[in-house]
């Protein structure tokens, strides 16, 4: 279902949501817990990955950055 893209390998930490930033890069953010407010976005590395159109881009349990096609249009 998913394909990926770039092998970077990141560890994660708990407590922190990793995503794939606008410039293609992996980003982290603290999570709001119990009233508190989240941190801002630091960046944990840079890849440079390129976006295409109508996909999904997220970072998955290997670390890496992967792709899905979004289903768009369904009924």
């Amino acid at each position: 279902m998913a394909e990926k893209v770039a092998k970077v390998g990141v560890k994660r930490a708990e407590g922190y949501l990793y995503y794939v930033d606008r410039n293609g890069d992996i980003s982290r953010a603290k999570m709001a817990r119990g009233g508190k407010k989240g941190g801002k976005p630091e960046k944990v590395a840079k890849c440079g990955v390129k976006k295409a159109a109508g996909y999904l881009y997220f970072v998955d349990k290997q670390g890496d950055i992967s792709r899905a096609k979004m289903r768009r249009g369904r009924r």
